[in-house]
């Protein structure tokens, strides 16, 4: 049974074999171009890996027993026609078409080695976009050599569009005070990227906040000015209020020309004719400096032409405009004054997400993307489970109701402090249903994924992680709500009410259903292949740190109600210490230091409060 994600849609395995050996030749058709031509040294690379002969790359005439690439037209411009047989294998298709089918085939390669099952596959996507989202600025900013391996997965499981989040990340040339004490990807990293994913049939987006989420740029000296509300320059940081504030003043009319000259500058460095303005979660739009002009024309009028105003400017560059659809949800008629152009990023990211702002969307004529999560916000470890269920649904609404594309997204919220391997599943989740929404069961899919993408023999790695998903009693985001609220001053009297709202029930059980899946996971090892096992290392840290913090905030709760203070807490803040070093190291391993230098205050101001009742305030 040969194991393919995503599934293709028409698929007939025959008896007999193709057996790959040293006298056997890749030829490419003769019209095949130099692209063609990088498509086929993957194929040449997993060939020599995977089943050990190094065969050379040909153009021009097959003959039999070759592995023939050849252009042909089919019904989808991205399908492609793969058959193996036992005199040769052939794999037909236009530009990406024939990159998908020799994705399929490296996939058919790496399961059975150099004797292959003869099978005919005829396959085509669903959606024409389908996208991943990743959050490189709020916690992490990867690394160009991961950032180049996302981009491998990405092609291998036929995804083509990449959107990296900015607000502040990015390297601007003249903003030095925005980035001063980041650790920013340069021009140089996203002109290299931006090739790399073009080679690999992925168009990367370039993606930008503009209005709202502009915490870094808004609480300069500079541009303090432009936010919306007073004194942004002068407050502590907060990652509650990144989240919450720092809309631009769009009364003044230098917010709209910063706006347009960060997007000039930056989209400066991509291929993409696409451009995503973000414009999300302007929460505090009308409620602080431009008041009177909410008074004057309603905050759904301001929002509108800002980004109406971005929107043709971008249209001008000869860029289509991307943004994200929440707040125009509202008033959904008023997208008919956007240009015709214009795509309307529709996210939702409940397990069970109701299907209303979609279709709200639809009746409005906007040309849309669904966009779901992979649900590994505010988690050492994703709800892989809340995911599947999430992106299953979304990518139904968006068949329903005709979207174009599925944006699959990876925020990071309160610091990103999930390792990005962890967000793999979902990822995988995303491609395979934008591809192919046929149904396809959680337990199926994770045994499909374990065994193509970890080499997990044992077909229940990804199920194990799934088991994770709620076991999280004291979890990231209620950490940082306690100790910003801490910070912020909690009278004596109040701190009884305050303890007994952190809900930290059932922890034993919890961490003892977290200790069962420690153990499991690490008898998988074994069954995986050696590239693979990182993996299990990553998880291991994981759990132990989920447990730590169930420990941790069942002891803060029980300090706040008058215990004093045992043995077992000075224990626990050196066990918090050791374990963050080590969470560090792996940082490391993917990611610049981002928000490292604003998780460990958080991670020390803990340790304090368990080996002191009443510790200093984090900074």
């Amino acid at each position: 049974m040969i194991t393919l994600l995503p599934q293709p849609k028409k698929i007939q395995e025959k008896e007999g074999s193709y057996t790959i050996s040293y006298d056997k030749k890749i030829v490419l058709s003769a019209d095949s171009t130099r692209q063609d031509f990088f498509y086929a040294t993957l194929l040449k690379d997993t060939i020599t890996k995977w089943a050990g002969s190094n065969i050379p790359i040909l153009q021009g005439i097959e003959k039999q027993g070759d592995i023939f690439l050849t252009k042909q037209e089919q019904s989808h411009p991205e399908g492609y026609h793969l058959s193996i047989r036992s005199d040769g294998i052939t794999i037909a298709g236009q530009n990406t078409g024939l990159l998908y089918g020799i994705q399929t085939l490296r996939q058919i390669i790496t399961q059975f080695g150099a004797v292959l099952p003869e099978v005919e596959i005829e396959d085509m996507p669903d959606f024409s976009h389908r996208g991943f989202y990743h959050d490189v600025t709020r916690g992490r900013v990867p690394d160009l050599d991961y950032l180049k391996k996302l981009a491998d997965r990405m092609s291998y499981y036929k995804l083509n569009e990449l959107q990296l989040y900015i607000e502040h990340t990015y390297l601007f040339r003249d903003l030095s005070e925005v980035w001063r004490d980041e650790t920013p990807l340069t021009a140089e990293e996203i002109l290299e990227l931006d090739t790399y994913c073009a080679q690999r049939g992925i168009e990367l987006v370039p993606s930008l906040a503009s209005f709202g989420h502009l915490y870094q740029l808004l609480s300069t000296k500079t541009y303090a000015h432009l936010c919306e509300l007073e004194d942004s320059e002068t407050q502590t940081f907060s990652f509650l209020d990144r989240m919450q504030h720092h809309t631009m003043n769009i009364s003044d009319p230098d917010s709209l020309n910063l706006s347009k000259a960060l997007i000039t500058e930056y989209m400066s460095l991509f291929q993409s004719n696409h451009f995503n303005i973000c414009a999300d979660e302007t929460f505090d739009l009308g409620k602080g400096k431009s008041k009177h002009l909410a008074e004057q024309k309603g905050t759904n009028q301001m929002y509108l032409s800002f980004v109406k105003e971005l929107c043709e400017y971008l249209v001008s560059k000869g860029k289509q405009p991307m943004f994200w659809g929440d707040i125009i949800c509202g008033f959904p008629e008023s997208l008919s004054e956007l240009p015709k152009e214009t795509i309307c990023l529709s996210w939702g990211y409940l397990p069970n997400q109701r299907d209303e702002e979609t279709k709200r969307l639809a009746k409005a004529g906007a040309v849309q993307y669904v966009c779901p999560g992979v649900a590994g916000w505010n988690k050492l470890v994703n709800n892989i489970f809340s995911s599947y269920q999430n992106i299953k649904i979304m990518c139904e609404h968006g068949k329903k109701y005709h979207a174009v594309g599925v944006l699959n997204t990876d925020w990071g919220d309160f610091g990103h402090v999930n390792h990005p391997e962890f967000s793999v599943p979902g990822m995988i989740y995303g491609a395979c249903f934008s591809w192919n929404g046929e149904e396809i069961s959680y337990e199926e899919l994770n045994r499909k994924i374990s065994e193509l993408e970890y080499h997990d023999t044992s077909k229940q790695i990804v199920s194990l992680l799934g088991q994770v998903e709620g076991t999280d009693r004291f979890n990231w985001e209620t950490m940082i709500r306690f100790a910003e609220k801490w910070r912020d001053g909690i009278p004596k009297e109040k701190q009884h009410e305050v303890a007994q709202s952190l809900e930290i029930s059932e922890k034993d059980q919890a961490n003892q259903k977290l200790k069962e899946v420690y153990t499991k996971l690490l008898e998988c090892v074994s069954h995986m292949d050696s590239s693979s096992r990182e993996l299990i290392s990553a998880a291991c840290l994981a759990i132990d740190g989920i447990c730590l913090l169930n420990c941790i905030g069942s002891a803060v709760k029980e300090r706040l109600l008058g215990r004093e203070k045992q043995t077992e807490d000075i224990e626990l803040a050196g066990q918090l210490e050791q374990w963050f070093y080590q969470y560090k190291m792996l940082w490391r391993t993917v990611s610049k230091e981002g928000d490292l230098a604003r998780i460990a205050p958080l991670i020390f101001w803990y340790a304090d409060f368990l080996r002191e009742r009443y510790p200093k305030k984090f900074e």
